[in-house]
């Protein structure tokens, strides 16, 4: 495997111990750097460490402080900080299992893909992986890693384990204070029959590769065609902020309008229609147009007179 493990030890199942690797699930997406220029002169802007008052100072003289209160530093040491560091571990222990679903969305942070170690681990690592995708449970550990401890799962993914380290309560808001505003009602059964036909409608596989960040897409075309002496222009359209609020005589005919787009329509209704466009009487009106002429150019003669 070409890249390089982000941490290699054991996990620990009672008695049991398997050696293995984890290495880094994601990586960091096309992102655009800007620097910040002087525009006289094209240059870039460098900024410089200052003391109100004294002004520039040395990066010696730089310590690192906490805030106890405003304008109040509890100053610490490199080697205090480093004090309180632990010491990464070799063991990931897994002292607890919970339901797939019972852990909240918002406690995972990044994803970790765990390897068997060799050939020998292989073994009681695919009983591990098979026991919890049987019993649909998450298995729960602390690993000090990198100077700090982390709580992390680990779940099955195909024929691996994936490992998530997971947010400290402390860490999340809590929902509530978000949520509360909100109504605690039941909404209406037919709204929400076309809300359900309309997500059924386009339901489908998820496939991240069928997704791009456009922006960054518009941002290297722009950046290119400058490069080349290009002129940009931008429209500015301040008439296309969104609705803050919808009726719900306005969310049904959205619903409903949604549903009825183009392709909407199943099989059975699509034949349905044609027959009726072929049965208009239009076509055999031109027997009769020439009365219906005849009769205008009658009463305008009778006017003149």
């Amino acid at each position: 495997m070409a890249a390089r493990a982000y941490w290699k030890g054991q996990i620990r199942l009672a008695l049991v111990s398997i050696p293995v690797e984890i290495y880094t699930a994601t990586k960091s997406g096309a992102t655009i750097a800007f620097n910040q220029i002087h525009e006289p002169t094209g240059k870039r802007i460098r900024y410089e460490k200052v003391v109100e008052g004294v002004g520039p100072v040395d990066p010696d003289e730089i310590v690192k402080g906490y805030q106890i209160e405003k304008g109040n530093y509890v100053i610490l040491t490199d080697e205090e900080i480093e004090s309180a560091k632990l010491e990464s571990k070799k063991t990931l222990e897994l002292t607890q299992f919970v339901d797939a679903d019972e852990i909240d969305v918002l406690y995972f942070e990044k994803p970790y893909y765990v390897v068997p170690a060799d050939d020998l681990a292989e073994e009681a690592y695919i009983v591990l992986r098979e026991a919890l995708r049987r019993t649909k449970k998450v298995a729960i550990g602390q690993l000090a890693l990198r100077g700090r401890e982390y709580v992390v799962s680990l779940k099955p993914c195909g024929r691996g384990i994936v490992l998530e380290t997971l947010r400290y309560a402390d860490e999340v808001h809590k929902a509530q204070g978000y949520f509360r505003d909100i109504e605690d009602s039941k909404p209406d059964e037919e709204l929400l029959d076309l809300a359900e036909t309309l997500i059924s409608k386009k339901s489908k596989p998820f496939d991240p590769a069928l997704f791009h960040d456009h922006y960054i897409d518009a941002l290297k075309d722009i950046i290119e065609r400058k490069s080349k002496g290009k002129t940009i222009h931008t429209d500015e359209d301040d008439d296309k902020a969104p609705q803050k609020g919808m009726n719900v005589v306005d969310l049904m005919a959205a619903l409903k309008k949604s549903i009825a787009k183009p392709g909407a329509a199943n099989d059975e209704e699509a034949p349905k229609r044609k027959p009726a466009a072929k049965k208009a009487p239009a076509k055999k009106a031109p027997a009769r147009k020439p009365a219906a002429k005849a009769a205008p150019e009658k009463k305008r003669a009778g006017g003149r007179r």
